[in-house]
C-alpha cells in the first residue's frame, strides 16, 4: 500500500531538518572542520615528503687497498650519481667499524691486485652490505652492479670497442617510468586519509548523541530510524568528498602524480568506499555509545587494517595465506587497488570492476547493519 503524500512529505522535511541540523552541529564543531579538510594536508604533506621507498645518498665506505688508474676511475663513478655518498679509504678494518657503527649501509672492497687484473680482465670486486634492512640490502647490490655495468661501457668505449656480453638486456617500465615510490604511494595515502576520515567522521556521531541525551529525544519524535541513519550519513558524505577533492588535488599538482584515468571513475570508486567507510564508523558509534571508546575502535578497526593490509605500503601477494584471505575484509584494499590503476596505468576494467562491486557490497553491508543495529528504544 502507497504511503499516502502528506506523510512521505512530512518524511521530507523531517530528513531535510535533521540534516540541516547536522550541517549546523559540523559548522559550529571546529573538530569536524579539522578531522575533513585540515588532517587531510597534514598527514599528505607528512607522509607524502617523509615516506619514501627510493633509495639515495646511501652513505658507502670504498676501499681502495692501493690507489691506480683504474680503481679510481670505478670510484669516480660512484661520486657521479645521487644514489651514493662513498667515502674512500685504504683501511679494511676501518670499513668494517664503519659499518659495525651504521656510519655506513656497504662496503665496495677493491683490493690490491684490482688495477693488475684490470688490465688482463679477470678484475673483480666485493660488496658487503648491511642486510638488517634487507630491503634496502638489495636495493645497494643492484645499484652497484648498475654502477659496475656502467663503469665497463664507459671503458670499452674509450677502448674504441664494444663491451660484449652474452645477453643484451633492455628494460623497459611500465606505468611508472621514472621509477619515483611517491606515485605508488600517494594514491594509497590517499586512501587511508578516507579511511581516517570516514571513520572519524561518523564513529562520535551517533555516540555523541548518546551521550548528550539528545538522541532519546529523538526517539520519541516521528523521525524513523532509517530517516536518523540517512540525516547522519549525507551531511558527512559531502564533508568526506569535500576532503577526497582536496587530497587528490594535491596529489596531482603538489606531488605531481599522473592522473592517467577517468576523474568520474576515480569519483565513483571513491564515493562506494565513502558509503563503506561511513556505514563502517556508523556502525561503532552505534555499538559503543561512548566517544571515546568509538574514537578508539574506529582507529583500530579501520585506519592500522588500511595502513598494513590495503597493499598501500607492503605487498598483499608477498603476505602469507592467512593475512591474505584476511585483508579481502579491508574495504582499504579495494580502493588502493582502483586509485592506483586510474593514477598510473588509466581505466582498467579488469580491475575497476570487481573491486568496485566488492565496496558495493561491502557498503550495502555496513549501511545494512547499522539500520538493523538502531532501533527506536532505549534498552
Amino acid at each position: 500500500m502507497a504511503r499516502p503524500p502528506e506523510r512521505r512529505g512530512g518524511s521530507r522535511m523531517r530528513m531535510l531538518g535533521l540534516m540541516r541540523k547536522e550541517f549546523l552541529q559540523i559548522v559550529r564543531d571546529p573538530s569536524s572542520i579539522a578531522i575533513a579538510f585540515v588532517m587531510p594536508v597534514a598527514l599528505l604533506l607528512l607522509f607524502g615528503y617523509g615516506v619514501s621507498l627510493d633509495a639515495r645518498h646511501i652513505p658507502l665506505a670504498m676501499v681502495i687497498q692501493q690507489p691506480g688508474g683504474a680503481a679510481n676511475a670505478f670510484a669516480a663513478e660512484f661520486s657521479h650519481t645521487p644514489y651514493f655518498k662513498p667515502q674512500v679509504t685504504v683501511s679494511l678494518h676501518k670499513a668494517y667499524a664503519w659499518l659495525d657503527k651504521g656510519q655506513v649501509d656497504g662496503v665496495i672492497v677493491l683490493r690490491s691486485d684490482f688495477n693488475r687484473r684490470v688490465r688482463v680482465g679477470r678484475a673483480h670486486i666485493q660488496v658487503i652490505t648491511n642486510g638488517v634492512d634487507a630491503n634496502r640490502a638489495r636495493i645497494i647490490q643492484g645499484y652497484v652492479r648498475g654502477a659496475w655495468s656502467n663503469w665497463l661501457e664507459h671503458r670499452a668505449r674509450l677502448a674504441g670497442g664494444r663491451l660484449v656480453q652474452p645477453v643484451d638486456l633492455q628494460s623497459r617500465v611500465w606505468f611508472n617510468a621514472g621509477l619515483r615510490s611517491r606515485n605508488y604511494l600517494v594514491p594509497g595515502l590517499v586512501v587511508v586519509i578516507m579511511t581516517l576520515i570516514g571513520a572519524l567522521l561518523t564513529s562520535m556521531v551517533m555516540a555523541r548523541e548518546w551521550e548528550r541525551g539528545t538522541l532519546e529525544a529523538l526517539m520519541v519524535t516521528p523521525v524513523t530510524a532509517g530517516e536518523l541513519v540517512w540525516s547522519k550519513l549525507v551531511p558527512y558524505f559531502v564533508l568526506g568528498m569535500g576532503g577526497m577533492a582536496l587530497t587528490v588535488s594535491m596529489a596531482v599538482t603538489l606531488f605531481a602524480v599522473p592522473l592517467r584515468g577517468s576523474v568520474l571513475v576515480l569519483l565513483l570508486g571513491s564515493m562506494l568506499f565513502l558509503l563503506a567507510a561511513l556505514g563502517m564508523g556508523l556502525l561503532i558509534s552505534v555499538t559503543t555509545r561512548n566517544q571515546f571508546v568509538a574514537g578508539l575502535a574506529a582507529i583500530i578497526t579501520t585506519f592500522l587494517p588500511a595502513f598494513l593490509l590495503s597493499g598501500f605500503i607492503f605487498d598483499i601477494g608477498s603476505m602469507p595465506a592467512p593475512v591474505r584471505w584476511i585483508t579481502h575484509l579491508i574495504a582499504a584494499r579495494y580502493l588502493v587497488a582502483i586509485l592506483q590503476s586510474v593514477f598510473l596505468a588509466g581505466d582498467v576494467w579488469s580491475v575497476i570492476l570487481p573491486n568496485a562491486l566488492a565496496l558495493a557490497l561491502m557498503a550495502l553491508l555496513f549501511l545494512g547493519m547499522v539500520r538493523l543495529r538502531l532501533r527506536k528504544r532505549l534498552d
